[in-house]
């Protein structure tokens, strides 16, 4: 007896009481397996910042001690005070805070800009402009460190934070990356109802492109702040040692015949609240990107 098979381009949906099953197997609380790897997780990742803050509560010889310190000590604050004291810290947090805000608007503006005209717009030669964009990103950035330096020694730039932020304004991987998500949030239907309302190429962007492509602009701005508040070897090489950044000065705390442990990561615990801070700060953004994400898969 010959048996029919559905036509593949159909899609079967399964009997009520296999989907009633399933909606069980959704239901179910997570077993106490599951909470353990959790818990593991959640501390091996928690450990090291708590680690720093033991450290930077203790002085460099309680850390040569057996076993090591696990708790908190009384010199965070001694700590703290000569880690402003012997470094211009104060200066470094502000220039840190100012190159990073304005790198990170900057690249989140422009990338959203670019991709929205590499995905929505058509133009002669959109494609070997964004090929070749995304060739820069195949470029060490060593590489263009001493033509970079030579033109801000020419327009006389150097020992100014705006050495440090106009080269790095926009980058190949912003463009390329919203040009990506843009490609597949924003409809061409929508653009195009708009158009026939009246709107144009900029209130599209503002009203349309930029609401939508706000998660994958909060993704972008907290890797671009973080790349730009690690960065180190540019600003070693443009800035002064009277007006550095946050990773210049860490660098300055580590240096010396012997190192001071618990001074370098005090300074380093420093140097890493805000990061956390812009982490909670777009977390919601980006969770929400995420699982937009995975409904639409």
């Amino acid at each position: 007896m010959a048996t029919t098979l559905a036509p593949p381009s159909h899609r079967v949906s399964p009997p009520p009481s296999t989907r009633k099953r399933i909606r069980r197997s959704f239901r179910r609380r997570p077993g106490k397996l599951t909470y353990l790897m959790l818990t593991a997780i959640a501390f091996f990742s928690f450990f090291p910042l708590y680690w720093s803050v033991v450290v930077a509560s203790q002085d460099n010889s309680a850390l040569g001690k057996v076993p090591p310190p696990m708790l908190l000590g009384g010199n965070l604050w001694f700590n703290l005070k000569r880690a402003f004291t012997m470094v211009p810290f104060e200066q470094a947090l502000i220039n840190s805070f100012l190159v990073s805000g304005a790198i990170t608007i900057s690249v989140v503006l422009f990338s959203t800009l670019a991709g929205f005209a590499f995905a929505k717009l058509r133009f002669r030669g959109r494609n070997i402009l964004l090929l070749s964009i995304i060739a820069t990103m195949m470029v060490p950035t060593t590489l263009g460190i001493i033509p970079l330096y030579m033109l801000m020694a020419k327009i006389e730039w150097t020992g100014t934070i705006y050495a440090v932020i106009v080269p790095a304004m926009v980058n190949g991987f912003g463009v390329f990356f919203m040009t990506q998500y843009l490609s597949e949030a924003v409809p061409t239907e929508l653009l195009e109802a708009g158009r026939v309302d009246g709107c144009s190429t900029i209130r599209l962007f503002w009203h349309v492109v930029l609401p939508a492509a706000r998660p994958a602009a909060a993704v972008l701005g907290m890797l671009t702040f973080l790349t730009a508040w690690n960065d180190f070897f540019w600003p070693l090489v443009v800035l002064t040692p009277e007006d550095p950044t946050v990773q210049v000065v860490l660098s300055t705390l580590s240096a010396g015949r012997i190192t001071d442990y618990s001074l370098s990561l005090t300074g380093a615990l420093i140097a890493i609240l805000p990061l956390l801070v812009v982490f909670v700060a777009l977390g919601k953004q980006i969770i929400g990107g995420i699982m937009q994400g995975a409904v639409k898969g």
